[in-house]
């Protein structure tokens, strides 16, 4: 095994007196070219190209002496440090960081990144980085070879974003460039490179504060509760909801969904909003679709009173989902058995709806079923009361139906 492992940050910036004093002891040296290509690695010392960490960390355990293995911007951020501190290697690693590709992009726009999501994406990972960027209003992205700001661009069709690309930071050739997020894709940019994603409506909820105290997207923005009051949403006697858009059945279906950060949520039949906003609210993208124009205009006004990010779709179902990107979890609001099915052949994680009637209830179970999706539905009543009298004031029923693929339940 190894003596020792220091792994050294670089940023472009001359190496620090620690950086130097590890690598003249270092007998092998990990890095990629231009890594390698610094002249203080010392000649006589073995060359490791580094492409996978996880071969170069069986080359360092198996070797005998002193290693030294560079990584671009800080390597403890999403960096190599993760990987030869795993215990089968058993390596002690020391660290000489640097700064952050990240906070070096975001030091080139000139711009704060506390309040930023930072996300990496590779080929397996792309989609779910999208779907922050479609959630958020500042995302770093730390990309990979096919999965670069041209593929981010075109996966974020019908979201316009502006890209703030920077390309091999640190080096002669960096380059810092701003396009929007539909003109990504008409270019070929040099990797490694980071795409800082920016814009999206704020509304209030987000509007006017100072400095945040947490980084990252703060969870403590806007009201309390997963769920609002009808009232929120134009609801309550003669109110704008519909009948599967109360208060408690929205509970119940966003318990049963689980939106989340990285999750791409349809909510079909999006009625007040109402839904969609609070899915958002949980972090997750939304696409929001309804046939009806009054519908839309409310969405959009219920994501700027909240202050969320999410895609307003007009169309009808289920002829305007085919064109709609994967989704994780969808929630049909209208359209009855024919829209449950045509989701559930895209075979989204989770699917819930309700049913105003037993029939038409098992309808939507039956068919669920033979997608393969294991079925849960549950009567759901709730009776508002007056607690000055303690008498009724409103009384809603409907039969709460979930369809989880049984393979991909967590």
């Amino acid at each position: 095994m190894a003596d020792r492992v220091t792994v050294i940050g670089w940023d472009g910036s001359p190496l620090t007196a620690a950086a130097r004093a590890a690598l003249g002891a270092a007998t092998l040296v990990a890095g990629t070219a231009h890594h390698l290509a610094l002249p203080e690695v010392p000649p006589g010392a073995e060359r490791v190209r580094l492409g996978s960490v996880a071969l170069a960390a069986r080359r360092i355990a198996a070797h005998r002496g002193t290693a030294v293995v560079f990584a671009d911007g800080d390597p403890g951020f999403f960096g190599v440090v993760r990987t030869l501190r795993a215990p089968e290697y058993g390596l002690e690693v020391e660290v000489v960081p640097a700064v952050s590709s990240v906070a070096a992009a975001f030091a080139r726009a000139g711009m704060p990144w506390d309040d930023a999501q930072v996300v990496v994406a590779h080929r397996r990972t792309l989609r779910r980085a999208v779907n922050v960027c479609r959630a958020h209003t500042k995302v770093a992205v730390l990309t990979s070879p096919g999965a670069g700001p041209a593929e981010l661009g075109l996966l974020l069709d019908g979201v316009h974003r502006t890209f703030v690309i920077c390309e091999e930071l640190g080096t002669e050739r960096e380059q810092v460039s701003v396009v929007t997020s539909d003109k990504a894709a008409d270019h070929t940019w040099r990797d490694p490179n980071v795409v800082i994603v920016i814009g999206g409506p704020v509304g209030p909820a987000g509007a006017g504060e100072g400095g945040g105290w947490i980084a990252g997207r703060d969870p403590g923005t806007g009201p309390r509760g997963w769920v609002q009051p009808d009232e929120s949403y134009g609801g309550g006697p003669g109110g704008g909801l519909g009948e599967g858009e109360t208060e408690l059945l929205r509970a119940a279906q966003l318990a049963r969904l689980g939106p989340r950060v990285g999750d791409l949520v349809w909510d079909i039949g999006c009625g007040s909003g109402a839904f969609a906003a609070e899915a958002a609210r949980a972090g997750a993208a939304v696409i929001a679709v309804d046939r009806d124009p009054g519908a839309c205009a409310r969405t959009e006004g219920a994501a700027r009173r909240f202050g969320v990010q999410l895609q307003v779709v007009h169309g009808s179902a289920p002829h305007v989902l085919e064109n709609l990107p994967e989704p994780d979890v969808v929630r049909v609001g209208g359209g009855g058995a024919a829209v449950v099915s045509a989701v559930a052949d895209r075979r989204p994680q989770r699917i819930v709806t309700h049913a105003a009637t037993r029939d038409a209830a098992e309808l939507i179970g039956r068919d669920l079923t033979e997608h393969g999706y294991r079925v849960e539905c549950a009567l759901l009543q709730s009776v508002a009361l007056d607690t000055r009298a303690w008498t009724e004031t409103e009384r809603n029923v409907a039969f709460l139906l979930s369809g989880v693929v049984p393979d991909r339940a967590p």
